[in-house]
């Protein structure tokens, strides 16, 4: 959930919302990353023993692993890492571009600003954010640069759907057939708000229509398989949606400070094999590396991607519960990729020659039919220009997102190019019909001719379970109950779950969802050591 901002906060009071009752309910507000919980203060002042302190492995370094190891080390416990990778950090990842930016390879976005952690922890560190605030830029299906009024009246009906499908399935989710999808909910919509005595309405519903499937940038999966039924699911934490200018890497140091201080982590660590307690005499649990070493833990927790789950289901032993694995096949893995595009000069923000006007925040193009060859199927584009980031974190670079069978065809071509230079040639060449009409270029000057680009490729990721994070499909049945049930993961083996998937329904597919799971994890793993202390 991190292409751009497109979140609203739902009509739906708190009160009444499911994802906030579901919140209150895990008890899952998270205190300042500097504040002990109560849960903390009794241990501390109770205090492990070093002889006894319990040893809990943590699968995997990324947000999750890292404020589970956070939370667990500042209660006594000794803790290790077991990262596949050379680095933590997991899907939060930066590169630096040949400009000298740095960029996020993975999230960087921030979904929601109250009582989020994150937030806290962006304000701690001084990382600069942008408010999604600036006026989107829209070309229709032949290029043509739609006027301001026209393409905020279209941009605003669109929002008001997205709204009323939040509030449909919040309030009727129970009543909504499994196979509804939110494109039906807007194929009825525009018909409804766009009356055939409107002028040009089939025109009007059209351009509707393809700024909502901007939609499948958000969840990393094309409208037509977003599940209205739960697309409840899908709503964010209250207030705005900040995009990370400075990138997370201060985040991420941050957030890795704990563990880094004070577990031991090993790197480049595959796990293959997972045996629970119940597999062996020591009531221990057992895990099997790529490399040959078996590893003892009291306590597990498999921060591993949903991605990486439905693909190695078959590593545990003995086979993880029905309906935990039922939930693992059926939340569904969403496919997001990004394409950076660096020029010497951002010439979207000078005034265009003849009608003044400039590209500030995002820019759309709806259904392209003027790149037959390179894009027959017209899979719609958008970016967010780096350019009026303000401050030492703007930089003349255009952020593509794309998703679905685009994403696809982009990272499988370009897996197949030999050379850096090759591949920057093909990302030109692909997106020059989109850059080529914003305002003020002119491809004989210089300053419009790309000079670095960079492509992402999770869907070839293996550690990242091939995508991008979780979503909500249509087909799908009981996907509360299924983020629930991962969510509880397998205690009595001493195997826990954590990670964007298993996050309070209001976080979930985010990076504080992520950061609430493993803290949540590493709070029921706290309680159950101490409510056996009190046993004995």
């Amino acid at each position: 959930m991190d292409a751009f901002s497109m979140s609203v906060s739902s009509r739906t009071c708190k009160t009444t919302s499911k994802i906030y009752q579901d919140l209150k309910l895990a008890r899952l507000h998270s205190a300042s990353v500097r504040t002990l919980s109560i849960m903390d203060a009794v241990l501390k002042s109770e205090g492990i023993s070093p002889s006894k302190q319990p040893r809990i492995g943590i699968v995997g370094g990324g947000f999750a692993g890292l404020r589970c190891a956070d939370v667990l080390l500042r209660n006594g416990f000794q803790v290790a890492i077991l990262e596949a990778r050379n680095r933590l950090g997991g899907r939060i990842f930066q590169e630096r571009l040949p400009n000298g930016h740095l960029i996020d390879v993975g999230a960087n976005w921030i979904h929601g600003t109250n009582d989020n952690p994150i937030m806290d922890l962006v304000q701690e560190t001084n990382t600069a954010v942008r408010f999604g605030d600036s006026m989107s830029c829209a070309f229709d299906q032949d290029g043509r640069l739609l006027p301001p009024e026209e393409g905020e009246r279209y941009s605003t009906l669109m929002w008001q759907i997205i709204e009323d499908a939040f509030e449909q399935s919040n309030k009727h989710g129970s009543e909504i057939g499994p196979d509804r999808s939110l494109l039906d909910f807007f194929r009825e919509q525009v018909v409804m708000r766009i009356p055939d005595t409107e002028p040009d309405h089939e025109r009007q519903r059209n351009l509707v229509l393809q700024m909502a499937e901007l939609w499948g940038s958000f969840v990393g999966s094309p409208l037509s398989r977003q599940s209205l039924k739960f697309f409840w699911l899908e709503e964010c934490i209250e207030g705005e949606n900040l995009f990370c200018a400075g990138t997370y890497h201060k985040v991420l140091e941050k957030v890795a400070q704990p563990a880094l201080e004070g577990a031991e982590i090993r790197y480049q660590t595959r796990v293959t094999e997972v045996h629970g307690k119940s597999t062996g005499p020591n009531g221990v649990v057992r895990v099997k590396t790529a490399d040959g070493q078996c590893l003892e833990f009291d306590e597990l927790v498999i921060t591993c991607p949903l991605g990486w789950l439905k693909q190695n289901l078959q590593a545990f032993s003995p086979p993880l519960p029905d309906r935990l694995c039922k939930a693992i096949r059926n939340i569904s893995y969403g496919n997001l990729e990004k394409v950076y595009i660096s020029f010497p000069t951002p010439f979207w923000v000078t005034p265009s020659p003849s009608d003044g006007r400039t590209v500030q925040g995002f820019c759309q193009w709806l259904s392209p039919n003027y790149a037959p060859d390179a894009n027959p199927n017209r899979w719609l584009n958008e970016a967010v220009e780096l350019a009026s980031l303000g401050g030492p974190a703007a930089h003349p670079t255009l952020l593509f997102y794309t998703y679905g069978d685009q994403s696809r065809h982009l990272t499988s071509t370009l897996r197949t190019l030999p050379s850096q230079k090759d591949k920057d040639a093909f990302l030109a060449d692909y997106f020059r019909p989109y850059y080529a009409r914003l305002p003020s270029y002119d491809a004989s000057n210089s300053g419009c001719r790309p000079t670095a680009c960079f492509a992402t490729d999770w869907s070839g990721d293996e550690l990242a379970g091939n995508g991008s994070y979780c979503n909500f499909q249509t087909g799908l049945v009981e996907g509360d109950r299924d983020v629930v049930a991962m969510r509880q993961g397998v205690p009595d083996e001493g195997v826990w779950l954590a990670g964007e998937h298993t996050a309070p329904f209001v976080a979930l597919g985010t990076v504080t969802g992520a950061y609430w799971s493993g803290e949540h994890v590493a709070k029921g793993i706290v309680a159950g050591v101490l409510g056996r202390g009190l046993e004995g």
